[in-house]
């Protein structure tokens, strides 16, 4: 087969879409990524043939706001995801797919331009998972204004079509994609840029602290939670991403920090993941056994923080409760209390059983075959 991947210009909706394209790669397919023009580059440096597609959330974030001024956040939301970004994926999509006749297209859940292209191309889609479900009441708000997508024949969720790969396990899984119609299974599955390990000697328990790659600059959070983990009897390993580690200014000598690091491999060495929420932190740390204090930032974070505090598998602390002096004492219990371990390390278990991603690869080719 030849095969598609369509996703968004950034760092957390490209990375979950690698491993299931390199297994595709090693299964003997041809693997093209369609993207927004500032990380075509990116994909092919990870070895992928890439295109520019689409436009970032940044920019329909600009244009949703020339368009309705100071407006809430449900309505910025509906006009970029049910019109500005998903028109700019169809525009160039429309292009590009006759050009390159794949025959499965894999978008990730956010790009739903690519699966209206594809479905007026002739082509099978199908949805990928890198998040939480967009939330009840917002696509009741927006399934108006959502319906040009799906030609008066709307799926299962309007977002994610009715087929999705799912790489959540059952003790945080997203109950809205496990009703979908057909749901392929996927093993959560490490990927991460080729840098080095930061040479870290110490005795003391690791505590690995990011944002992620979106939150990154949200130095005072960074600078609050430095504060309270260099109270504890721990090393800290802080990873700013794409930021600037100077911007931190000096900090306790018990804490380093980096730009981005192996993250599956820190997560090897830590004990204790202090995190702004992002699925593929969540996911990584669950599947490395670990609890997790998540300070959320934006977006789904909230939604990962709220299922994480509710299954016993870590704690969260938000908006003015992230102080250093709460920080301090959630990390401080979470070292020392083995119920959160516990959960994590059961889910975990549950992850190492879920299909790699060979696997799902031999499903899409099955599906496509019976199209």
């Amino acid at each position: 087969m030849r095969i598609l991947f369509s996703c968004r210009p950034a760092y957390g909706h490209l990375f979950p879409l690698v491993p299931l394209a390199r297994a595709a790669q090693q299964a003997g397919h041809e693997v093209v990524f369609a993207i927004g023009p500032s990380f075509v580059e990116k994909a092919r440096e990870l070895g992928f043939e890439a295109h520019a597609s689409g436009i970032s959330i940044g920019e329909a974030e600009t244009e949703a706001r020339r368009r309705h001024g100071d407006a809430e956040v449900p309505r910025l939301l509906i006009t970029m995801f049910a019109d500005v970004l998903p028109r700019a994926t169809v525009r160039d999509l429309g292009v590009l797919l006759p050009r390159i006749k794949p025959d499965l297209v894999v978008y990730e859940q956010s790009d739903t331009g690519a699966a209206k292209a594809a479905r007026d191309a002739g082509i099978p889609f199908v949805s990928h998972v890198i998040g939480r479900s967009m939330p009840p009441a917002i696509q009741r708000m927006a399934a108006g204004e959502m319906a040009w997508m799906w030609d008066g024949a709307a799926p299962a969720d309007l977002m994610m079509g009715d087929v999705a790969i799912d790489l959540w396990p059952d003790t945080v899984r997203d109950p809205v994609v496990a009703a979908l119609p057909t749901v392929l299974r996927q093993r959560p599955t490490a990927f991460d840029l080729d840098v080095p390990m930061p040479e870290i000697v110490t005795t003391k328990p690791l505590v690995y602290l990011t944002l992620g790659t979106v939150s990154f600059g949200e130095t005072a959070v960074l600078r609050r939670a430095i504060d309270g983990l260099a109270r504890l009897p721990v090393t800290v390993l802080v990873a700013v991403g794409p930021g600037d580690p100077a911007l931190l200014g000096d900090v306790p000598a018990n804490v380093r920090v980096a730009g981005f690091v192996p993250q599956a491999e820190v997560l090897q060495q830590a004990e204790l993941v202090v995190h702004h929420g992002g699925t593929g932190t969540v996911l990584g740390a669950l599947a490395a056994g670990l609890p997790q204090l998540v300070l959320p930032q934006g977006a789904d974070q909230f939604v990962n923080a709220d299922v994480l505090a509710e299954t016993g598998a870590g704690a969260k602390l938000v908006g003015e409760e992230i102080t250093a002096d709460a920080i301090a004492a959630k990390a401080g219990h979470l070292l020392d209390d083995p119920a959160a371990r516990e959960v994590a390390a059961a889910t975990a278990a549950e992850i190492a059983e879920m299909p790699a991603p060979a696997a799902v690869v031999a499903r899409l080719s099955e599906l496509v075959q019976g199209s």
